[in-house]
């Protein structure tokens, strides 16, 4: 397993059974755990088996969304309490080798565009220390993390695991790898910590709805920090965030107009024409490579009446 520096090695696990579909503060713990502890989650899979190794396109298109965005947990922290913050720091990764891109249809930023389902499914170096090839001539270094990183919320009942909320989940923030500290507000007594949705690799912005999605083992150290309040979840990281992708500079195209979201649609579609003119990939190949290493920036929101949005293509992937 891929470690972070110093990190504390595994004393608790949980496996498989306990993966769930939803945010729900009547869920009973998987496990107790005193602050400071570290917890491997075993097996985890977004889609519940759905995607395999020799999975199709017609996969793709029968993707049970029901089953989809799968968390493991929850796991109770002792003495934790609404208004402390979760202290969250993932000091293991383990993938088995193999993970996948896909078009999924009805989802992404650009789904109109691509209404037709596609995957790639990639093989890497289960070190994780080796980029992972795609189509002909580009290679993506890899950046393990989970997607879906969260506590249970204050409102009861079920809540979808498919969108972020101010207590985590879904935020699919590429940065939230090894030896980073995320901060999560706690809502309910002992936490109630979840997660899901392990990538070998992703792009600021995840723009296809997928990232190189792989099974994993991943180990979590939990600790608190009484009476932070905060109000939405904050992070730390121990170094450089982009070192891996930033050797031989950028691609870079622009989205300008009154609508970010519309912005960001119009760079990402300047993109996927650049690499079909530049490096010959097809459209779809093009968008779910730009999910996994393409980063989308707001470079500017004050010159009103339109704003830039920006999407960076590294240029080692192609080198």
């Amino acid at each position: 397993m891929a470690h972070a520096t110093g990190s504390t090695p595994a004393i608790r696990t949980i496996h498989k059974e306990h993966q769930h579909l939803s945010w729900d503060n009547a869920r009973p713990p998987a496990l107790t755990i005193a602050p400071g502890e570290t917890v491997e989650f075993r097996d985890i899979d977004a889609t519940l088996g759905q995607i395999t190794r020799d999975a199709t396109a017609e996969d793709v298109a029968n993707l049970d969304f029901s089953l989809v965005n799968a968390i493991s947990g929850p796991i109770f922290v002792d003495g934790a309490e609404p208004g402390d913050a979760l202290k969250a720091t993932l000091v293991g990764f383990e993938g088995p080798g193999w993970g996948w891109t896909a078009i999924v249809p009805g989802f992404g930023l650009l789904a109109d565009d691509f209404p037709d389902p596609a995957i790639h499914v990639w093989s890497y170096d289960t070190s994780l220390a080796k980029p992972a090839a795609f189509g002909p001539g580009a290679r993506v270094p890899l950046k393990p993390f989970c997607g879906t990183v969260g506590l249970a919320r204050a409102e009861p009942g079920g809540h979808s695991t498919i969108p972020p909320y101010r207590s985590g989940g879904n935020m699919d923030i590429r940065d939230l790898t090894l030896g980073v500290e995320l901060y999560l507000p706690v809502e309910v007594e002992g936490a109630l910590f979840s997660i899901g949705d392990s990538h070998a690799a992703q792009g600021d912005g995840e723009v296809c709805g997928t990232a190189i999605e792989t099974l994993a083992n991943v180990s979590v150290q939990l600790d608190l920090e009484k009476g932070a309040n905060l109000p939405f979840p904050r992070f730390v990281t121990p170094g450089p965030v982009s070192r891996h992708l930033d050797a031989k500079g950028y691609e870079v195209t622009t989205g300008i107009g009154p609508d970010l979201m519309e912005a960001a649609k119009d760079c990402v579609r300047g993109m996927i024409d650049r690499i079909g003119k530049h490096y010959r990939l097809e459209p779809a190949d093009a968008y779910m490579l730009l999910s996994v290493c393409g980063d989308l920036r707001i470079s500017e929101v004050v010159d009103f009446p339109n704003w830039v949005v920006s999407c960076y293509l590294p240029r080692l992937v192609f080198d």
